[in-house]
């Protein structure tokens, strides 16, 4: 059961473009991008799917020169199909298990414009120290997460609701009714998180527990991935690591907390799980300007996972808490809605884009101030809070703005749209419209 994603239109129009450059789809494991890739091949006479992974002898067809038009005969006859420009699709998936075919993707684009070319992989930044040069200029990427929220409640068959929510505004509040079914639905979304495997479990059956134990296989997956990370890093340092985003959530990270490894152990198995995407930083900006990311402190970072279903799944939080309760602030204080905003934020992110998320902290004698998130919209800084119930108070989100001259400021919470002076207010099943629809 295949279903719908926003980045089905974005390929289908890659697709259908001109100077198109072979594509290459990132993301970390198990976010839909095959699954994707067949999609788009529906609309080809022909399509042949080489993963890497599974089939070692396909590594074989780029041995010695890179010419495209003898690779496209071997792979022709070995899968029995027609290369045939416009009418086939090659798709190369898990490419980071075949360095020389990410390094022949270039010659693709130089020597074979015409053909349809799309690479996948989950752990591409670890193939690519391994690589002398890349394409750079010759290849485009697109980048891609799990279920976002719009996904997750279409896939629910709540496509008019969605039209609903996209209609309203700080300005036009939902109708409540509307609002509450959303906010029940937003209750599942936490707990079930955005995983494909997860999401279609639940779609297919309705049933949570379930699709909890789909999570715990995914959970054990993923875990099992550590060992190809880097071989020369053990893989139960990396596992430590990961539990420690997880402990450590909703606060900066502290290196010298995070177990019985040093600090830089500690630091090389995290960057590693941001290469792999299960680990996403939020880095302190001073936001006095423009770019954002032009104000970073790099030792100031909070970090977040990939999915808030994983996340709760790992923390081992009573899904029933969170089912029940209209105040996230009870479950786990209020973290999992954070998590929640900062990926939906990333999510919503044009993608060709790797967007970057950024926080703000100020430590003063006497005061100390924090707000979530900074994002950019167009030339205005812009910073967005996060409430895990429906109402709370805004001294941080304040402060920033009378210190930055900001236009307004977001919070985002369980509460419907609304508006307070400089404040605007956007549901959190809502935070992916701030980008898509910024306030005037």
């Amino acid at each position: 059961m295949y279903i719908k994603r926003l980045i089905d239109s974005d390929l289908l129009s890659w697709s259908k473009g001109k100077g198109r450059k072979p594509l290459l789809l990132r993301g970390a494991r198990q976010v839909g991008k095959s699954s994707s890739v067949r999609k788009m091949a529906e609309h080809f006479d022909y399509f042949i799917e080489i993963n890497f992974e599974k089939n070692h002898k396909a590594r074989d067809f780029f041995d010695g020169d890179f010419d495209v038009a003898d690779i496209c005969d071997r792979i022709s006859v070995q899968f029995k199909r027609p290369v045939v420009p416009g009418k086939t699709i090659l798709f190369f998936d898990e490419i980071q298990a075949c360095p020389r075919a990410i390094s022949a993707l270039r010659f693709f684009y130089e020597d074979y414009p015409e053909l349809h070319v799309v690479a996948a992989g989950s752990l591409l930044e670890f193939a690519w120290e391994k690589l002398p040069s890349f394409g750079v200029g010759r290849i485009e990427s697109m980048f891609m997460y799990p279920f976002s929220f719009q996904e997750f409640a279409t896939a629910c068959g709540e496509e008019r609701l969605w039209e609903k929510v996209c209609e309203a505004s700080p300005q036009k509040p939902l109708f409540h009714v509307f609002h509450d079914s959303c906010v029940a639905l937003l209750k599942k979304f936490l707990v079930l998180g955005g995983m494909p495997a997860v999401v279609s479990e639940y779609v297919q059956n309705r049933n949570t527990l379930n699709a909890q134990k789909e999570l715990s296989n995914l959970i054990n997956f993923l875990k099992s991935d550590f060992s190809k990370y880097r071989e020369r890093t053990p893989e139960l340092r990396i596992l430590a690591a990961f539990e420690a985003v997880v402990e450590q959530s909703g606060s900066k990270f502290n290196y010298a907390k995070a177990g019985q490894y040093n600090i830089h152990q500690m630091k090389e198995s995290i960057a590693l799980l941001q290469k792999a995407g299960l680990v996403i930083p939020v880095v302190h900006t001073s936001a006095s300007g423009l770019p954002l990311g032009a104000q970073v402190n790099p030792k100031k970072q909070k970090f977040i996972l990939l999915d808030t279903g994983i996340f709760q799944r790992l923390l081992g939080l009573d899904i029933s808490d969170i089912l029940s309760n209209h105040d996230f602030s009870l479950v786990n204080k209020g973290f999992i809605a954070e998590q929640m905003a900062g990926l939906e934020l990333l999510k919503s992110s044009p993608v060709y884009e790797q967007s970057p998320l950024y926080y703000w902290h100020r430590e003063s004698a006497g005061s100390t101030a924090e707000v979530d998130y900074v994002i950019q919209q167009g030339a205005k800084i812009i910073p967005v809070e996060v409430k895990s119930g429906t109402s709370g108070k805004m001294q941080s989100l304040n402060l920033f703005i009378r210190e930055k001259q900001s236009e307004y400021g977001i919070r985002t919470s369980l509460e419907n749209f609304a508006e307070y002076d400089k404040i605007k207010v956007y549901p959190l099943y809502a935070v992916g419209n701030i980008r898509k629809n910024p306030v005037p």
